[in-house]
């Protein structure tokens, strides 16, 4: 095999990782994994605006809007308009949302963040540099995506 085909079939194989990771995460919760993005952000910022998970989780406003439509019909979220500015709105998980997420699969980049951190600075530096020379030869380094393993794009309407 030559070596762009080598490249390729790892490639290949790290799309296929996400995908099967992605549908283990939405028959064991129920959720996509942009919900759970979402969740996580409102777990761990607290009381926080639209404007905010936005920006954390590097989706547009109007994505974000759409994925807490959904978690607020299934009762996971609730939007609550602040008491100090009538103009912002707060998300809240629910205790439902609290316990879904608590039993929801870690995402797969926790397992690669962890070994990747084990390897040495160079190593570390070298595999940034590959992957990054890799996404500009797909003409992808202009496209925004999240620093989270999912599949599928996150720009979408859920």
């Amino acid at each position: 095999m030559e070596k762009h085909e080598e490249v390729l079939v790892s490639l290949r194989q790290i799309i296929r990782a996400i995908d099967l990771h992605s549908k283990k995460l939405s028959r064991e919760s129920g959720l996509t994994g942009p919900q759970l993005i979402l969740m996580r952000s409102i777990r761990d910022l607290g009381e926080v605006t639209i404007r905010q998970l936005s920006n954390h989780t590097n989706m547009s406003q109007a994505t974000a809007t759409t994925i807490l439509d959904r978690l607020e019909k299934n009762e996971l979220v609730i939007r609550v308009r602040s008491s100090k500015d009538k103009r912002k709105v707060h998300a809240h998980l629910t205790e439902k949302g609290k316990t879904l997420l608590e039993n929801a699969p870690l995402p797969l980049q926790h397992s690669f963040i962890s070994k990747f951190q084990q390897l040495e600075e160079w190593e570390q530096s070298l595999l940034l540099s590959s992957v990054q020379r890799i996404s500009s030869m797909m003409n992808a380094e202009d496209i925004e995506v999240a620093p989270v393993l999912e599949l599928g794009s996150i720009t979408k309407a859920e």
